[in-house]
């Protein structure tokens, strides 16, 4: 079994800032991809930002500059700083781990429960 577990979020004004944290536990061999995806009421779900077991990373255009993704690979845990955070930013953020659970396995898609970002004031 692998489990991701999100943890963070919360309610915040508008401006401020919240930290998201996703660890993966139970039989893994390797992750390779691990971000996080976020879904608003009414919409479809989209991705916010990913990156590589080596480091690369990826944004969506509307969180560039704002949000910073990180990585532990120790600890299989991925990581959302969120600054300046705005209304539109309002969503249930998922985590997602793209990885294989054995050496011979192929790599697979696991999702989070998601844990529910309101900006507000």
């Amino acid at each position: 079994q692998v489990q991701l577990v999100e943890s963070g979020g919360g309610l915040v004004q508008p401006g401020g800032s919240l930290r998201l944290s996703c660890a993966a536990s139970g039989s893994i061999f390797s992750i390779n991809v691990m971000g996080w995806y976020r879904q608003a009421p009414g919409k479809e779900r989209e991705l916010v930002a990913a990156t590589t077991a080596g480091g690369s990373t990826n944004y969506a255009d509307s969180v560039k500059g704002r949000f910073t993704i990180s990585r532990d690979n120790a600890k299989n845990t991925v990581y959302l700083q969120m600054n300046s955070l705005k209304p539109e930013d309002t969503a249930v953020y998922y985590c997602t781990a793209e990885l294989r659970r054995y050496a011979s396995d192929s790599y697979r898609d696991y999702w989070g429960q998601g844990t529910q970002v309101t900006v507000s004031s």
